[in-house]
């Protein structure tokens, strides 16, 4: 869901919130406030506890992929692209673009080492964990080769090609080499999961995100 107002409508709303506040206020208990937090412009709201929110050109996030560690950069950079996109321009033409771009790059290669990266903390010594997570494998594979490493370390790693399961291709970054990077993994397992709930949300099913084109403005929902 998006919602779109024009500056008129933006300053009666918060006019009006301003009032609501102080009227609950005088009937509140001593010691009890509402307080006001903020009036944004535009928002997208995926579910009630999804949602991105901006402001004079500054976005706020919540439940989004774009705040988590555990996200690979291009996965997090391509969200806020499409998000700002959606917001500041209520295109989801280029929206739709930009996701097909970066596909487009990623399975090209054209993806530095740096934005394929994924941070996840331990939280205990590698051989205390029952399953071998990928965070896990790459952890151990950094202590074979001399580093140390347990609870609290941050495993920087990332998955190249191969068929065996994803943890087995966890590599630490230190040893990792940019052109052995798994590009449908990085499609298929970050790039599209931190996007298709946006973009599904404004009338695009995942297929047609790859495949067709459909409307180009936000003002067709409306």
């Amino acid at each position: 869901m998006v919602c779109w107002l024009n500056e008129q409508q933006y300053l009666d709303i918060e006019d009006k919130a301003h009032k609501f506040t102080r009227e609950v206020n005088k009937n509140l208990p001593e010691g009890m406030e509402l307080e006001f937090e903020g009036f944004f412009q535009r928002g997208f709201f995926v579910t009630k506890k999804r949602y991105a929110l901006i402001q004079d050109g500054n976005i706020v996030v919540k439940g989004l992929e774009l705040v988590r560690r555990d996200w690979a950069p291009v996965a997090k950079k391509t969200q806020k692209k499409v998000l700002m996109a959606l917001l500041e321009e209520g295109s989801t033409q280029k929206a739709v673009k930009i996701i097909r771009d970066i596909i487009e790059d990623i399975k090209q290669g054209k993806i530095s080492l740096e934005d394929l990266v994924i941070h996840t903390q331990l939280t205990k010594n590698p051989e205390e964990y029952v399953q071998n997570a990928p965070h896990v494998m790459a952890a151990k594979r950094a202590i074979l080769k001399g580093r140390k490493v347990g609870p609290g370390t941050i495993i920087r790693y990332v998955v190249v090609r191969g068929r065996e399961p994803i943890s087995k291709r966890a590599v630490p970054l230190e040893d990792a080499d940019v052109s052995q990077y798994d590009p449908n993994y990085y499609i298929d397992n970050q790039v599209l999961p931190a996007v298709s709930r946006i973009i599904e949300s404004v009338g695009y099913p995942k297929d047609d995100i790859l495949h067709k084109e459909k409307q180009s403005s936000l003002d067709a929902f409306f």
